[in-house]
C-alpha cells in the first residue's frame, strides 16, 4: 500500500515581503504550513535583520528556482558609519571604530559612482557559503576565520536617498551573489571611515519589479477566510522573459512523459512549455530543427 503523502498539491508561486527577525527558511515554513502544500521552496535568501521580497515557490514551482537564482535584484539599505561590526550588520558585536569624516554629498556620490560596474567583493565570514562542507557561519561563530576567494558581481546602479553625519541611505540594483553588507563595508572604507548596515529591505527581484508582495498577517488572515489562493502566481511566472512553446495533444503527451519531440514552430534555446488550452507542461530546450528536448516537467497530483 502506498504511503500517504502530506499537505496539498498546491503548485505556484508567493512573493512575501519577509518580516524583520527571522530566517527566510522559517518564512518559507510558515507559508508553507498555511498553504498546507507538500513542496515549497525559496529562490535565494535574505538575512533575518532584513525585510522584503522573498519569492517563495511551492508544489511543482520547485522545479523553476533554480532558473531563477541568476535575477536582478534592488535593495534599499541604510548603512552607519563610524563602527564595523563582525556580521557586517546589526546582529553582530562592534569589531571596530574609527572617526566619521565631515563628509559633503558629492564625496559619497564620487564613492558610490566607483561601486558601479563589475567589482570582486570578498564573501564575508558570516554567510552561508561552505568551506569543506561547513557554512562559514558556523565557523566563524566558532571563531575561525578560513580563506575566500574574491568574486565578480556587478553594481547596475546606486542611488543616494539621504545622508548626515552618521548614516547614508541608498538604494543598489545588483547582481545575483552581491553581499550589501560587504558593499556598505566597502563604501565605509572608501569614505575614510569603517561602517556596517541598519537597515536592509529587498525591493525586488526580477522578473518582479512591478508585482506587489504580501506581508504574512496578510496571508494569516487570508487563509482564514478562504482567500489564499488570490496570491499564488502561476507556477513558472518567475520565468516570465521566457518564451512559450505551445504543443498539440499528441506531442504534449510524449513531452511529460520525457521524449523530445517536434515542437510544430521555430524556437531557440530554453523555453516555457504549456498545452494549447494554457496549461503549464514543463521547461523545454530546443536543440535544433523539429528538437525540443524536456528538461524539467511539472507533474500535477489530485488529491
Amino acid at each position: 500500500m502506498s504511503r500517504r503523502k502530506h499537505g496539498k498539491p498546491v503548485h505556484g508561486l508567493v512573493l512575501l515581503d519577509k518580516l524583520e527577525g527571522i530566517t527566510s527558511n522559517r518564512a518559507l515554513q510558515m507559508v508553507r504550513r498555511l498553504f498546507a502544500a507538500r513542496k515549497a521552496g525559496h529562490t535565494g535568501s535574505l538575512d533575518p535583520f532584513a525585510t522584503g521580497m522573498l519569492p517563495l515557490c511551492l508544489g511543482e514551482a520547485t522545479k523553476t528556482a533554480a532558473y531563477m537564482l541568476d535575477a536582478d535584484k534592488r535593495y534599499r539599505a541604510t548603512m552607519m558609519l563610524g563602527q564595523a561590526t563582525e556580521t557586517g550588520d546589526t546582529e553582530g558585536r562592534v569589531s571596530a571604530e574609527m572617526p566619521v569624516p565631515d563628509l559633503q554629498e558629492a564625496e559619497i556620490r564620487a564613492s558610490f559612482k566607483s561601486f558601479v560596474g563589475e567589482i570582486e567583493q570578498l564573501p564575508p565570514m558570516y554567510s552561508a557559503l561552505k568551506h569543506q562542507g561547513q557554512p562559514l557561519y558556523k565557523l566563524a561563530r566558532a571563531g575561525a576565520t578560513v580563506a575566500r576567494t574574491p568574486r565578480t558581481v556587478n553594481i547596475s546602479e546606486m542611488v543616494l536617498l539621504h545622508h548626515d553625519q552618521a548614516t547614508i541611505t541608498f538604494e543598489v540594483r545588483c547582481s545575483k551573489g552581491t553581499y550589501i553588507r560587504t558593499l556598505a563595508e566597502d563604501i565605509g572604507a572608501s569614505l575614510g571611515s569603517c561602517a556596517h548596515l541598519v537597515g536592509l529591505r529587498r525591493l525586488w527581484v526580477h522578473p518582479f519589479e512591478s508585482d506587489a508582495m504580501v506581508s504574512l498577517d496578510q496571508l494569516e488572515q487570508d487563509a482564514a477566510r478562504g482567500l489564499l489562493s488570490r496570491h499564488l502566481l502561476p507556477l513558472d511566472e518567475g520565468l516570465r522573459s521566457w518564451p512559450i512553446c505551445e504543443l498539440a495533444p499528441f506531442p504534449a503527451e510524449r513531452f511529460v512523459c520525457g521524449n523530445p519531440v517536434d515542437p510544430g514552430q521555430p524556437i531557440k534555446g530554453w523555453v516555457r512549455v504549456r498545452t494549447v488550452d494554457g496549461k503549464p507542461l514543463g521547461l523545454g530546450e530546443a536543440t535544433g530543427p523539429g528538437q525540443l528536448h524536456p528538461r524539467r516537467v511539472f507533474h500535477f497530483e489530485v488529491e
